[in-house]
């Protein structure tokens, strides 16, 4: 299969440069010139994606190859690109892969893996020649596939300036500058920036950092650069439609709200409904569901509203006790703590989750199974990403956790022939296996006619 899809990768030069910044600009300016746009992440951040989706109305996808593996990657950019543009933006700086000792699995791995032109976003407030020599680096550093730059937090009237150092020493396109703006600017907190659904101007911020952008950028040259990338060749496995009539009960609210749409595509793809509710809101869960998919998010932030809805943490409780199979991922793990923070949770998984000041686990892993279980067979081995700044007093050790190019594994998941619970997060689209099994699992359920 061969799609057409022109498109751009935004790179940067480190974490902090800009980057979600000028993507969200290019959406937005896109988006208001009625163009057909899509929006990527590299690698597995949940939040900017919320950014773009809120921009594009449709759900960004990430594209992460160790998650997903390297071979499903154009499958996927191809199978969700628009017609007009797709913007991928990148990870921390361009060349930062596993274990920040490697470029795989980086920004410039995955444009070199989609064919997709760089746009180079760097911070140019306090340089002017030494800017010349940073980019001169980034071009010359390793395979990749740089062709411009955007300048940020500099006036527009300066462009010209900076071109003529940067074209002159580099030949890279200055494709223009962004104003620093801190009307626009976007909060933080532990997990990285605020959700999109918390920031109630975001609209009114997305079209002052499109107002930047047609003032300061080259768009129409933008636009024909993304037209330079060739066709993507690839197509998404085909996949069994082993979860036809079965319903999954899926969490999304705002203390829940981290799920990949490319992971639960995989399951509607096999056939499964995916029924959404809010542990936060509703006093039950769905109806006749066959199974539970409990994903992370910010619980910690909603721990007393989450524990005075006792007859949905009953429910929950009891639904698992009745082997109804579920997977709970990192914030959903933390609901089925005995408590969180000090309050009471669901009791499922037993001991305390409190929250801490410093990050516990960060990076990608390899799972590898201790014994069979809901996702896996003994020896079977799963791709997963931990990020969390909670501290459990029972984090499990169903699975061996393994980092990528270093010397350092721990045990971790509470896991059952019904349950996976655990930090990890899971990405279906690298771990079909798994979600066939899930589905599996499921229909033995529906079929033993559990109410």
């Amino acid at each position: 299969m061969s799609t057409n899809a022109p498109r751009l990768v935004i790179g940067g030069t480190g974490s902090g440069c800009g980057k979600t910044t000028i993507t969200c600009a290019l959406l937005q300016a896109f988006v208001e010139q009625g163009m057909d746009t899509a929006a990527f992440k590299c690698g597995p951040d949940y939040i900017d994606p919320m950014f773009h989706s809120r921009i594009i109305g449709a759900r960004s996808r990430n594209l992460d190859a160790f998650l997903c593996g390297r071979q499903q990657i154009p499958a996927l950019l191809a199978h969700s690109a628009g017609q007009d543009i797709s913007i991928i933006e990148g990870v921390m700086g361009y060349y930062d892969g596993l274990a920040g000792t490697s470029s795989e699995n980086s920004t410039a791995d995955l444009a070199v893996l989609t064919q997709s032109p760089t746009v180079l976003v760097v911070s140019a407030r306090g340089m002017s020649l030494t800017l010349a020599a940073l980019l001169k680096g980034f071009v010359g550093f390793g395979e990749n596939t740089i062709q411009g730059v955007i300048l940020n937090g500099i006036s527009p009237g300066m462009t010209d300036y900076y071109a003529n150092i940067i074209e002159k020493h580099t030949g890279l396109t200055v494709y223009g500058a962004m104003p620093q703006d801190t009307d626009c600017a976007v909060e933080s907190r532990h997990l990285g920036l605020v959700t999109a659904g918390e920031i109630r101007d975001l609209k009114q911020k997305m079209q002052r950092l499109a107002q930047h952008a047609r003032e300061g950028l080259d768009l129409s040259g933008l636009l024909a650069l993304a037209h330079t990338a060739p066709n993507i060749h690839g197509a998404l496995p085909a996949v069994p439609a082993c979860g036809t009539g079965l319903r999954i009960a899926m969490a999304r609210d705002e203390a829940f709200c981290f799920d990949y749409a490319d992971s639960l595509e995989v399951l509607e793809r096999m056939g499964a409904q995916l029924v959404p509710f809010s542990p936060l809101h509703d006093a039950h869960l769905p109806r006749q569901i066959d199974g539970m998919l409990l994903c992370g998010g910010y619980p910690e932030l909603y721990a007393r509203q989450l524990s005075e809805n006792t007859s949905m943490l009953a429910e929950i409780r009891q639904a698992i006790r009745n082997k109804l199979p579920t997977i709970a991922e990192c914030g959903g793990f933390l609901l089925l703590h005995d408590r969180l923070d000090g309050v009471p949770m669901a009791g499922v998984c037993g001991g305390e989750a409190q929250l801490g000041n410093r990050l516990r686990q960060f990076g990608y892993i390899t799972l590898t199974a201790k014994r069979d279980s809901l996702l896996c067979r003994a020896g079977e081995q799963l791709t997963a990403h931990e990020f969390h700044y909670a501290q459990s007093t029972q984090q499990g050790d169903s699975f061996h956790a393994q980092k990528p190019l270093r010397n350092r594994g721990w045990d971790c998941i509470h896991a059952t022939d019904t349950l996976y619970a655990g930090y990890p997060h899971l990405h279906f689209a690298g771990n079909l296996s798994a979600a066939q099994r899930f589905l599996s699992a499921c229909r033995s359920y529906h079929e033993e006619g559990h109410i």
